[in-house]
């Protein structure tokens, strides 16, 4: 399957989801709370990979001063987002930015917090916390959930899975590591439960898959990618206590 096409699928599967990945609301406020940020301070904030803008609403409600710049390839996520926040009364504070996370273009040190999550991964975590840190203000947070080893030897199974799929994968010892050596200081760290993976992410995926392929009815590519999304499925469900999303919050040293 060529990429533009498997985009446009994975862009049409995901559009309708509150969430394009693993998290909570819960989640992301215990992350904010971690970043020890002045609610009520007038903040300029990225959400980088926000999809639909689960996380970037959380923001706007808990963060009264930011402008929040929301920011993601796919312009039908940041339609929904715009829609959402719309109804939200957020619509000043949030602004849309359709652009790839390897071009962003805001001027150095601009930035009081960056917030990603579960995207970074689309760059590479440590080739992304290095290309971001430019944009952070000395002192500024770094706020990003990322997939990490539970356990540093896991099954052959899914080791070789992760290995082929994201060979950065690694124990949260080691993330931790590659933001201390990239000139970050390591405000707090947690795991994302399995909660936040089947009953937030997988299972409203498998709600809308019939309606999927009948969008898509006998494309061999659409059912290419539900046979793709089913088995990452059936590999979370197997080893789920091998691998999750870290949360990890950092300031710019």
């Amino acid at each position: 399957m060529n990429q533009e096409t498997l985009l446009a699928l994975m862009m049409d599967l995901h559009r309708d989801g509150a969430r394009q990945g693993p998290g909570s609301e819960a989640e992301t406020l215990r992350a904010l709370e971690l970043t020890r940020i002045d609610p009520l301070a007038k903040l300029q904030v990225a959400d980088i990979g926000c999809g639909t803008g689960a996380s970037t609403l959380v923001l706007a409600s808990k963060l009264q001063n930011a402008q929040i710049t929301a920011i993601d390839i796919f312009p039908e996520f940041l339609d929904v987002l715009s829609t959402r926040a719309r109804a939200m009364g957020y619509s000043e504070k949030i602004e849309t930015l359709t652009k790839s996370m390897d071009k962003l273009s805001f001027a150095d040190e601009s930035l009081d917090l960056i917030w990603s999550e579960g995207a970074i991964y689309n760059l590479g975590f440590a080739q992304g916390i290095e290309s971001w840190r430019r944009m952070l203000r000395t002192g500024g947070v770094l706020a990003v959930s990322e997939i990490t080893w539970l356990n540093p030897l896991p099954p052959e199974e899914i080791r070789q899975h992760w290995n082929t799929e994201y060979p950065e994968i690694a124990t949260a010892s080691e993330k931790i590591t590659i933001l201390e050596h990239g000139g970050y200081d390591l405000l707090g760290y947690f795991i994302l439960p399995s909660t936040n993976w089947l009953e937030n992410y997988y299972m409203p995926i498998e709600d809308r898959i019939d309606k999927f392929l009948q969008r898509h009815g006998g494309q061999l590519e659409a059912e290419e990618l539900i046979k793709m999304e089913r088995r990452e499925m059936d590999l979370y469900r197997r080893f789920k206590n091998w691998f999750s999303y870290g949360f990890y919050v950092a300031r710019k040293r």
